[in-house]
């Protein structure tokens, strides 16, 4: 989580519903989808999110009589392949010819003034 001073570039903080780690210029938690704050009247609304990427797919177990376990991971690394964060989503089970659908998906928020602003 960061420490960086209100207002700073990629500054967090946390969710006090879902306990997640949020943007600090978020209104609402991606997560749990509750609001954060409500933006005063001189305060410019927070643009919705730029699609930067999206996966939907499904898993099975080929197995008709067969139990499968499962953990769902996601690591992000930078240019230089180094790692930012890794983290486990979740664990399941799947029963013979049971099936779980899953979407991942990426949002950018561009700032506004964004230039003026120095990385943290």
């Amino acid at each position: 989580m960061s420490v960086a001073r209100q207002g700073t570039f990629g500054a967090t903080r946390i969710c006090p519903h879902c306990k997640a780690t949020v943007l600090q210029s978020a209104n609402i938690c991606p997560g749990c989808q509750h609001h954060l704050r409500f933006n005063a009247g001189n305060a410019e609304p927070q643009t919705a999110g730029l699609p930067a990427m999206r996966i939907e797919g499904s898993i099975h177990y080929p197995s008709p009589d067969e139990q499968c376990e499962y953990s769902v991971v996601i690591s992000i690394t930078n240019e230089k392949g180094e790692k930012i964060a890794r983290q486990v989503i979740g664990v399941g089970a799947l029963h013979p010819g049971e099936r779980h659908n899953y979407s991942f998906s990426i949002d950018m928020m561009p700032l506004r003034g964004g230039a003026d602003r120095k990385k943290g």
